[in-house]
């Protein structure tokens, strides 16, 4: 059964015999794990063993760790962590067979990398999370990382004015661990009195951690304060610019792609199947298709090019340009800007 970590407590009591805990975000697999460790200890489990799907991993390690008796206490916790995602053939039959003799005295937590859909649909992923729990601990974006923040000022009963809640927003969006530790800080500095945004910038940099999917999702939605703020980090971080200047070109391709079909009498939900776009996504390139013309996609389209071949031939990683093309996601830039070029 699929839940998430903020859900997790309903859960701990009693015991489910599996929990899956597969995502790439530290902060929440780490948390998660602890929720159910502590839980396990509270109700007997106080043995805990530790196996880890490496190269000198065999299976019947698990089985016998699974059958054997503890020489500690009555419960034992096993913590399997399979670093690709993948038990493979002969890992897969051993989890479901361990499962089928459900053993009270056991309790099995599996840790792993995000998992894709694919893996979430194979035969032994399916036949333990009918008998456990799946805990996804992907990184909360947007509203959801609004949710989570407020639910962390909570805990650590910190007062803060809307300004610093918001600056802490803008700082730590996409890293959990330094927003949690900044909270922790801020608990011994000031753990009583308000804190504004202005005493907020004496103790913080900003430490938010972004990808290119990340912003080229800001940009079909036309957040462009988010967009500006995801490019200059990712900038300051190091990341190679055709990289990012690949994923842009990519959707610009694909609106070009959609708004051109639809201007042929295409319908959109075909398009949506033709060009695999999930669910999810799909309000995001309408709003983007509807918001943009086809000429200011095709201009887009051009400068992206000559920014690429500036790029190709004399090696010039112009962010500045990168920069005026995203702000083009927005139709009210074309008036001003779509006269710059570039040499």
């Amino acid at each position: 059964m699929r839940v998430y970590p903020e859900q997790l407590t309903r859960h701990l009591s009693p015991l489910h015999p599996c929990y899956l805990i597969f995502g790439d975000d530290p902060w929440l697999v780490e948390t998660t794990k602890e929720h159910i460790r502590l839980a396990a200890k509270r109700q007997g489990f106080a043995e805990r063993i530790e196996l880890i799907q490496d190269t000198g991993f065999h299976w019947h390690e698990l089985s016998q760790e699974w059958q054997a008796m503890s020489l500690f206490s009555s419960k034992r916790l096993i913590e399997l962590v399979l670093p690709q995602g993948k038990p493979g053939t002969e890992g897969a039959a051993t989890l479901q067979s361990l499962l089928q003799a459900a053993n009270p005295d056991t309790l099995l937590l599996i840790e792993g990398p995000k998992l894709s859909s694919e893996q979430t649909n194979s035969k032994w992923f399916k036949a333990l999370d009918a008998k456990g729990i799946y805990l996804p601990c992907a990184t909360p974006e947007g509203d959801q990382f609004m949710r989570w923040l407020d639910s962390r000022i909570k805990h650590f009963q910190l007062h803060l004015q809307p300004d610093a809640r918001a600056m802490l927003y803008a700082l730590y969006e996409g890293n959990l661990l330094a927003a949690d530790q900044a909270m922790q800080l801020l608990q011994l500095l000031s753990p009583a009195k308000p804190i504004s945004a202005a005493e907020l910038s004496h103790y913080f940099e900003d430490q938010s951690r972004f990808t290119v999917f990340q912003l080229t999702d800001a940009l079909l939605g036309n957040r462009q304060d988010s967009a500006q703020h995801m490019l200059a980090q990712l900038n300051g971080e190091g990341t190679a610019l055709p990289i990012v200047l690949w994923a842009v070109f990519k959707e610009l391709n694909l609106l070009f792609q959609l708004k051109s079909d639809m201007a042929n009498g295409a319908n959109l939900n075909h398009l949506w199947s033709k060009h695999r776009i999930w669910d999810k996504r799909k309000p995001l390139y309408q709003a983007a298709i509807q918001r943009l013309s086809l000429d200011q996609i095709e201009a887009m389209l051009a400068f992206a090019s000559q920014l690429e071949l500036n790029l190709k031939q004399h090696g010039r990683e112009d962010w500045t340009a990168l920069s005026h093309l995203c702000l083009l996601f927005d139709p009210k830039a074309h008036r001003q800007l779509a006269h710059i070029s570039l040499d």
